[in-house]
């Protein structure tokens, strides 16, 4: 491993302890979006069927299923929501019950 890589790795674990200590400010935080995401399983991990997940989530049902079969790809937006559901599903239907 040369300097460089191992100070950049360095570098990200300080960020990350001053984050989780709560030191950080939060404009400087970077957001990594996925560059793919698996639509079927976070939907089939909720039990849901694609019109009640499409419906639950604010998609349109043809765009699930287009992710799913590969057709189209969801945008980064969706992708980082997508991944938040994934994660987070009953954050997501706390904060959506309350809109």
């Amino acid at each position: 491993m040369t300097n460089k890589v191992f100070e950049q790795i360095a570098a990200g674990l300080r960020e990350a302890v001053e984050i989780q200590a709560g030191r950080a400010d939060p404009a400087s935080y970077r957001v990594h979006v996925p560059e793919t995401v698996d639509v079927k399983s976070i939907r089939k991990s909720l039990g849901l069927t694609q019109a009640a997940f499409a419906n639950r989530y604010g998609f349109s049902k043809g765009a699930v299923t287009d992710w799913e079969q590969g057709r189209s790809r969801p945008e980064a937006s969706t992708r980082m929501f997508l991944t938040v559901i994934a994660r987070e599903p009953e954050a997501v239907d706390r904060a959506l019950a309350a809109a």
